[in-house]
């Protein structure tokens, strides 16, 4: 039974895993690693709807190098606290990306199966090179030996909002990554 009404704010968290400060710090850190490990090239940088948008615009400004932004709609929550299989990409990309160097970023890395899916999808396209970066890995969930190759923060196995992870659509505003109250993540009829 739900004991207290969601604000959508800071306060239906249980904990802050990873502060304001701490994800802007780290950020620019994946920025000068990128930008050393794709020095000289142009990059198509492939975000995946909705929960990346957040963490790409802000990685997107901290890179020094050329880029071309796409992106692309993959559903594997839906309203649920895990990812169901399996995931469904619903929009697909305008840009060509073949023969291109392509940077798929995405919120977090739970099972694998969604950032399998769309890594096994855009190959197709035959980019020129394809690698992977994260905000947050969940290595406790991963249901397939896979990994991305660049990531932000390794955390535990925690359902978590913010900074454009969502419950039901709502908590991407919130600055901070934490873990949704056990409460509001049981009760269906706040969404």
């Amino acid at each position: 039974m739900l004991t207290q009404k969601p604000s959508y704010t800071e306060s239906d968290l249980e904990t802050v895993l990873v502060s304001k400060e701490e994800i802007r710090q780290r950020v620019l850190e994946l920025g000068k690693q990128l930008s050393e490990h794709y020095e000289g090239k142009d990059v198509t940088i492939v975000s995946i709807l909705s929960g990346a948008l957040v963490f790409t615009a802000d990685l997107i400004r901290s890179c020094d190098f050329a880029t071309r932004l796409d992106c692309l709609r993959a559903e594997s929550y839906g309203n649920a606290t895990s990812a169901q299989n399996p995931p469904r990409i619903t929009n697909p990309l305008k840009t060509d990306i073949t023969g291109h160097h392509v940077l798929v970023v995405d919120d977090i890395l739970d099972s694998g199966n969604t950032l399998k899916a769309i890594i096994a999808h855009l190959q197709g396209f035959s980019p020129a090179s394809l690698k992977s970066c994260v905000l947050l890995d969940k290595p406790a969930r991963h249901e397939k030996s896979f990994s991305a190759d660049f990531c932000g923060f390794t955390i535990p196995d925690k359902f978590v909002v913010g900074y454009g992870l969502d419950f039901a659509e709502r908590y991407r505003n919130l600055a901070c990554i934490g873990v949704l109250k056990k409460e509001l993540q049981d009760s269906a009829s706040h969404v």
